[in-house]
Order: structure tokens, then C-alpha cells, then sequence
């Protein structure tokens, strides 16, 4: 997944500002307790970023984003 197509996805899920904050705040235990700007600039595949967005918001993350 494009780095574009992920922040896409997440800005779709939570809205702009949100996807901001979740991405700056939120430590995801999939990601070995990163936050999504740690993860990225560590190198890890959006896709698998996604993922872990996806396990952790399941009623947030619409069917078609996933």
C-alpha cells in the first residue's frame, strides 16, 4: 500500500484532524507499542500499519477500507 493510499484510508476512517492525532498519539501493541508516525519512519509497511489500525478500531474502519 502507497504511503498516499494508507493516509487516505485513515483520514476516511477518522476524519482529518483525528487521523493526525491517532497517528501522533495512539501506541499500537501490533506495531511493538509504536504509534503509526513511529512505525512509518522505522520502515514498517503501510500495510501492516493498516492491519493494525484495522484489529484495533474494527467498528471504526468502514468494511470498504479494509
Amino acid at each position: 500500500m502507497r504511503l498516499t493510499d494508507f493516509w487516505g484510508r485513515l483520514e476516511q476512517a477518522f476524519g482529518a484532524a483525528y487521523a493526525r492525532s491517532i497517528a501522533a498519539d495512539h501506541a499500537f501493541a501490533a506495531l511493538g507499542g509504536r504509534t503509526i508516525d513511529q512505525a512509518i519512519a522505522q520502515g514498517v509497511e503501510t500495510a501492516t500499519i493498516w492491519r493494525a489500525v484495522v484489529a484495533s478500531y474494527p467498528d471504526r474502519v468502514p468494511s470498504q477500507l479494509h
